[in-house]
């Protein structure tokens, strides 16, 4: 999802290739499409689209893939919203 930008090269997402079966959960559940099947094995195609959601890690049945969901900005962002205390950005009281 090209429009959709986290925090340049700040995501925690790693994928073990090695370990990969190539099921393709992680790009299904995936909401910004960083996630792409080749070659039979699963790849990483857009990292700084990755909000950290955790949606890959959770449904990776071998744990191919880690990522430490809720960090940074995003979690706050997300958190205020979701408590609907309105918009917030990122350099507001209690984020970075």
């Amino acid at each position: 999802m090209e429009t959709f930008r986290y925090l340049p090269g700040t995501s925690t997402l790693v994928l073990d290739t090695a370990a990969c079966v190539g099921c393709g959960e992680c790009s299904l559940v995936c909401p910004h499409g960083v996630f792409l099947l080749t070659d039979g094995k699963a790849k990483i195609v857009d990292i700084d689209g990755c909000m950290e959601c955790g949606a890959c890690a959770v449904n990776c049945s071998v744990k191919a893939i880690t990522v430490t969901p809720g960090v940074g900005c995003a979690s706050y962002v997300l958190k205020t919203r979701l408590k609907g205390k309105g918009i917030s950005t990122c350099g507001s009281a209690g984020c970075c």
